[in-house]
């Protein structure tokens, strides 16, 4: 999707999919040309797993497809940096008051959770929180389901929202 399109530019129409319930497993990847944070931000808000630059080599557009394709959230390298500083420059949101959904997560929820933010595939989790993948992934599902996130991208925008994790602490 790229963000200026004629007539619905494409911050909406990737709105516009992510509330679709016919389109619950549709991914949305963002490919342009312009490098604003306030759109990365504006994407990653309207639902899109994926930021990628027009200028990535076609190897690169290619597995960011797959990534995406597969559950997975990505962000162009050259943005990622950015990302971070203006995330830990803003306050905490709700840092003084945890979301009512951080209740219903068990203990062994919350460390996957910890675990998703932190960027750790579903085998890096398993290793880490001593189960099978498969029991990862299983966690990551229920997480999904129980949070109502589209993909692995809100659950780490849910995460650092909520205070499971804070920027730079791994």
């Amino acid at each position: 999707m790229d963000i200026r399109m004629p007539q619905t530019d494409g911050l909406e129409a990737t709105r516009r999919i992510t509330a679709d319930d016919r389109l619950a497993n549709t991914k949305v990847l963002i490919l342009t040309t312009f490098d604003l944070d306030e759109y990365v931000f504006k994407a990653l808000r309207a639902g899109a797993s994926g930021f990628l630059l027009k200028d990535a080599l076609p190897h690169d557009l290619l597995a960011a497809v797959r990534v995406v394709a597969g559950g997975q959230a990505l962000l162009a390298p050259s943005v990622t940096r950015r990302l971070m500083e203006e995330f830990v420059r803003r306050p905490a949101a709700g840092a003084s008051k945890p979301p009512p959904w951080l209740d219903t997560l068990t203990t062994r929820e919350a460390e996957v959770l910890s675990a998703v933010a932190r960027g750790l595939t579903n085998h890096e989790i398993a290793d880490c929180l001593f189960m099978s993948p498969a029991t990862a992934k299983t966690h990551v599902s229920r997480l999904l389901t129980k949070l109502h996130a589209r993909d692995r991208a809100q659950l780490v925008m849910l995460a650092y929202e909520a205070g499971v994790v804070a920027p730079g602490v791994s």
